[in-house]
C-alpha cells in the first residue's frame, strides 16, 4: 500500500480546551476570535489542515460556549491560503441538498481546500431536544450512508433523480461545482461495522481514535480489505501530545494533566449518560486513563521529541497519513511540537518534488 506523505493538523477549540476544564494555563475559550487566530498561526507554523468539530450545543456542559462550525469554516477558509478546512457534520441536522451547497460554497471561497467529517451522532440531547429525534446506532448510519450518498453526487455536480428510504431529490443540481477538483474530500469518523462499511463505500479519508499502533494498524488492514469501487481509502488518526526534551520531563506534564482532568469527573458522568453506549468511540476511550479527546494520549505521544517523532514514523509506516493533534495549552504546545517534532518527522521523510507539491495539496 502506497502511503501519501505525513500532514499535520489541529483540532480547533470550538468546546474550550482539550484535556482539563480546571487548567490556569488554558482559561476556557471557545471563541470565534481565539479560534480564528489559532488557525492562522497553525498555517504559519507549517500545519495542513484543521478540523472544526460540529455541535449546535456544547457536548460537555450546555452552559458553556460553542462555536458554530459552519460559519466558522467559512470564514477561515477566507482568510487562510494553505491551510486544509475540515468541518464535521451530522446528517440529521442538515438536508443533503442544502449541505451540499454549503460545501461547496466554502470549498470555492477556499480554493479547493475544503472537506466533510462525517459522523453519525453521538450526543443524545443535541438531536432529541430539538424535537429531530436519536434514532438506534444502526438506523443512525444507514441514514448516513443515504445522506452521504446525495451530497456526494451533488458535490460532483450532478443532476441527481434519487428516490430512498429518508429522501426524494427530483431533478436537483448544484452550480457552480468545485473550481479546483471533482469535489471537497470526505472524511469519515467512526469505527463500528456500519462505520467501516460507510467508509469503505463512500469515504476518502478514515479518522480513528487515537488508540495504540497495534490496534490502528488491525483497524487500517480490516477496512483497507473492503471492497471499494474509488482510489484507495487513506487513514487520519485523533492523538493528544505530550512531547518534551526527555522522558521523564513528558511523563510529568501528562500526569499534571491526567491530575487537573480528574477534576472533570462530573462533566464526564454528564457526557457518559448522554452518550449512545454503542459507539465504539466511547467504548475504546474507556480501555486505558488517557487525557485529551478522541483517544486522546492512547496513541501513545507521550515522550521525548524523538520518541514522539519515532512513535508517529511508525503509524505512517502502518498506514496512517494524517496527524490530527490536540494540545494543552494549545497554542504553546502546538508551537513547541511544530518546532521540535515536526522537523525530526520530516527529515525522515521524502524531500522531492512530487512529494512536496502531494504535501502541500494534502
Amino acid at each position: 500500500m502506497a502511503i501519501a506523505p505525513i500532514r499535520f493538523g489541529i483540532w480547533a477549540l470550538v468546546h474550550g480546551p482539550r484535556a482539563a476544564h480546571h487548567d490556569p494555563e488554558e482559561p476556557y475559550d471557545a471563541s470565534w476570535e481565539r479560534n480564528r487566530d489559532l488557525v492562522l498561526a497553525a498555517e504559519e507554523l507549517g500545519y495542513d489542515s484543521t478540523l472544526i468539530a460540529q455541535h449546535t450545543i456544547n457536548p460537555h456542559q450546555e452552559d458553556l460556549d460553542q462555536l458554530e462550525a459552519w460559519s466558522a469554516a467559512a470564514a477561515i477558509a477566507a482568510l487562510t491560503t494553505r491551510i486544509e478546512i475540515i468541518a464535521a457534520i451530522k446528517p440529521y441536522l442538515y438536508h443533503p441538498v442544502v449541505l451540499a451547497k454549503l460545501a461547496l460554497g466554502i470549498e470555492n471561497i477556499s480554493r479547493g481546500r475544503f472537506a466533510i467529517n462525517l459522523v453519525n451522532a453521538w450526543n443524545r440531547p443535541e438531536l432529541e431536544k430539538a424535537g429531530i429525534g436519536f434514532p438506534d446506532h444502526d438506523a443512525r448510519y444507514a441514514y448516513g450512508t443515504e445522506w452521504i450518498s446525495v451530497v456526494s453526487r451533488l458535490m460532483e455536480g450532478e443532476r441527481l433523480n434519487y428516490r430512498g428510504d429518508h429522501f426524494n431529490v427530483s431533478n436537483y443540481a448544484l452550480r457552480p461545482t468545485s473550481l479546483y477538483r471533482k469535489r471537497p474530500a470526505i472524511y469519515v469518523g467512526g469505527e463500528s461495522e456500519p462505520a467501516r462499511d460507510l467508509v469503505a463505500g463512500h469515504g476518502d479519508v478514515w479518522f480513528i481514535n487515537g488508540q495504540p499502533l497495534e490496534d490502528v494498524a488491525g483497524l487500517i488492514a480490516n477496512v483497507a480489505a473492503r471492497p471499494r469501487g474509488a482510489a484507495p481509502l487513506r487513514f487520519g488518526l485523533s492523538a493528544f501530545v505530550v512531547a518534551r526534551e526527555t522522558r521523564e520531563q513528558a511523563q510529568a506534564a501528562y500526569e499534571r494533566l491526567l491530575s487537573l482532568a480528574a477534576k472533570d469527573a462530573p462533566m464526564r458522568a454528564i457526557q457518559k449518560q448522554n452518550t449512545d453506549p454503542k459507539v465504539v468511540m466511547m467504548q475504546t476511550m474507556q480501555k486505558t486513563p488517557r487525557v485529551g479527546s478522541n483517544g486522546g494520549t492512547a496513541a501513545g505521544l507521550v515522550g521525548s521529541y524523538d520518541e514522539v517523532a519515532a512513535r508517529i514514523e511508525a503509524f505512517h509506516e502502518a498506514g496512517m497519513e494524517l496527524f490530527m493533534l490536540q494540545f494543552q495549552p494549545f497554542e504553546a504546545e502546538m508551537r513547541r511540537f511544530a518546532l521540535e517534532v515536526i522537523p525530526r518527522v520530516r527529515a525522515k521523510q521524502p524531500t522531492g518534488p512530487a512529494e512536496r507539491l502531494a504535501r502541500s495539496l494534502g
